[in-house]
């Protein structure tokens, strides 16, 4: 009988590639949901989806529902996806062992589930491990001129018993700093605002050192302005930022997978960004890369002396989501709405770079055309439904 992991939610973007990587590997997956979303997932092939609470309406009821499917499903690793389900499950542990019912997390807990949620404590441990992090303030813009990004210091906000992600904005002028972080109604970040391309440094940690480092960097954002790749490229791991990466992970005392996701400017310089320590939405430039992290932290987690294996070096891939592909071209065709029009990517060059044929071209969740289909049309549908 085939292992099982319990992986959610079901609807975030690492879902599908996450989920196929176990399936790969000989693993029953299944999955939890949002109650009322049919996400893509549950299109898949032998792979059970069941309704859990949204925490956006209550995180009691959402973490009691997960701990009573670990009751009745009994995995033998629960895989959180994304922030809302590191915190349900974080909360759903025993404070004796932290497990869920005797199972394991394949993921952060206790003091890692609070920095992988805390982006202020994350910022002072990536000063630290010599990662270049943004002049940062908290209520008030650093010196220098703006404009600057005011974001939330916390990847998922409970209020009133509610999980909720207050969305950043870019304040012009200081003095509309004040007004933006009290409309986060939390801790915030306030950083200059850095232009320049988004890459990601992702591997496994066992008990704080790091394995099978690899990274990527994006080729298009779903939104121009900024946003979620629709299209990313792997590259090499750049040997200036292994130790310093290194140093992150071991002061952290970080075990599991783990991204940190950068943003590179006109001048070469890599800036930290966050950590996200959970699974990524690129995953399928992972798993088609051979590097199953996924699966890694399933077995990290069910055998401490565990220790990847050694991956041959792989070509390097280009890998594109169709409906994101596609929410970009309509906004490249919709035109610059409020930004300078100078900055908007061409339609003309946007088209020919979309159409163009690249060796080592991959699709997200392509090995399955009904799931692949599904996810596309949700994926536009969601956002021609938020404009």
């Amino acid at each position: 009988m085939a292992v099982k992991v319990l992986i959610g939610f079901a609807e975030s973007l690492a879902a599908i590639e996450s989920a196929w990587c176990l399936r790969a590997a000989g693993y029953e997956v299944v999955a939890f949901s949002r109650t009322g979303r049919r996400p893509p997932l549950a299109a898949a092939r032998g792979i059970t989806v069941h309704p859990v609470p949204a925490p956006e309406a209550g995180v009691v009821a959402c973490v009691a529902a997960v701990r009573s499917l670990v009751a009745v499903e009994r995995p033998a690793a629960v895989l959180p996806l994304d922030d809302a389900a590191l915190l349900v499950c974080d909360r759903a542990t025993d404070a004796v062992d932290g497990r869920i019912l005797g199972t394991p997390i394949a993921g952060a807990t206790a003091a890692a589930a609070r920095l992988a949620l805390n982006k202020s404590e994350q910022i002072a441990l990536a000063e630290k491990a010599g990662i270049p992090v943004p002049p940062t303030g908290s209520t008030e813009p650093p010196p220098g001129v703006g404009p600057w990004i005011v974001k939330s210091a916390m990847a998922a906000v409970e209020r009133d018993g509610r999980l909720g992600r207050p969305a950043g904005a870019i304040a012009r002028e200081a003095g509309d700093v004040a007004a933006v972080v009290a409309g986060l109604g939390g801790p915030a970040l306030v950083q200059p605002l850095v232009e320049g391309i988004g890459e990601g440094m992702f591997g496994i940690a066992i008990g704080g050192e790091g394995y099978a480092l690899s990274a990527h960097r994006r080729v298009r954002m779903m939104n121009p302005r900024g946003s979620g790749s629709s299209a990313c490229r792997s590259i090499p791991v750049d040997p200036d930022l292994v130790g310093p990466v290194q140093r992150f992970v071991a002061e952290a005392g970080w075990h599991g997978i783990f991204m940190i996701e950068l943003l590179r400017d006109a001048s070469g310089q890599p800036w930290f960004m966050e950590l996200n320590g959970r699974t990524w939405g690129s995953m399928a430039l992972a798993r088609h890369r051979g590097l199953p992290y996924p699966v890694w932290a399933v077995e990290a987690a069910l055998d401490p002396t565990w220790r990847p294996p050694a991956v041959a070096e792989a070509p390097h891939l280009v890998c594109r989501h169709a409906g994101r592909e596609m929410v970009h071209l309509l906004a490249v065709l919709r035109g610059a709405r409020g930004v300078d029009a100078g900055r908007w990517p061409g339609r003309s060059s946007t088209l020919r770079a979309m159409l163009r044929r690249e060796r080592g071209t991959r699709w997200y969740h392509a090995d399955e055309r009904g799931v692949l289909l599904r996810d596309t049309w949700r994926t536009v549908a969601d956002q021609v439904r938020r404009r």
